[in-house]
């Protein structure tokens, strides 16, 4: 564990959980859009994930391994996100009474609050379409029956606070996918530009393609 006392390591390990972290956001966004091919091919696929290597390996399986890893890299995306916060406030601890604010103080703001609103949702959606326990169906055979009863107009308020982690995780992403940029070599002002569009424009899509099941479904686009 040494590599990772240092400032270097810990920045690596924030680089390589902030990258699984966004495969799998991209992975799951694109599974999500397959409600809108239909019942059948969702549930099929939803099915596919938890039978796959059977009937060699056990049920559920992968997903179970996803959960694990998913878990650790959160844990260590906030572990070092934390260390490398309270390291860079201790190497300033004088304030002076006039400063210009930064965009980094309130990308700072966006961040906690941000993870909060993200973590409470996790355990929700964890809850609500993993485990159906809060899922007005909660039927594991039907995932696609699942996802309408939940986005359903009546459950508006699912729907809004659904809008608002989506929300926050692109905020998130848009900052972590900017500085990461950065310290890749993006430091001059051409190159902060182009690394603030390509932030922006992915934290858009990935966005865009989440909130566009639940809109459906909400608007009755997918019934």
């Amino acid at each position: 564990m040494a590599p990772l006392r240092s400032t270097v390591g810990k920045k690596a390990l924030m680089a390589v959980t902030g990258i699984l972290l966004v495969l799998f956001l991209v992975a799951h966004m694109l599974g999500n859009l397959k409600v809108f091919v239909g019942a059948e091919s969702f549930d099929h696929y939803a099915h596919w994930l938890r039978e796959i290597g059977s009937p060699v390996l056990p049920e559920s399986w992968y997903l179970w391994l996803q959960r694990v890893v998913l878990t650790a890299a959160v844990l260590g995306h906030i572990w070092a996100a934390t260390a490398l916060a309270l390291k860079a406030r201790a190497a300033r601890p004088v304030r002076y009474a006039h400063r210009r604010p930064v965009q980094g103080s309130y990308a700072a703001r966006t961040m906690r609050w941000g993870g909060v609103i993200i973590l409470l949702f996790v355990i929700y959606h964890i809850l609500d379409l993993t485990t159906g326990t809060l899922n007005p169906v909660g039927d594991r055979q039907h995932p696609y029956g699942n996802v309408v009863a939940d986005f359903a107009p009546e459950r508006w308020y699912v729907t809004l606070f659904y809008v608002l982690a989506v929300v926050s995780v692109g905020f998130h992403l848009r900052h972590g996918l900017f500085s990461a940029l950065r310290t890749l070599g993006q430091r001059t002002a051409a190159g902060e530009r182009r690394a603030r569009a390509v932030a922006f424009g992915f934290s858009v899509a990935l966005c865009a393609g989440f909130l566009a099941v639940p809109l459906a479904v909400t608007v009755g686009v997918v019934k």
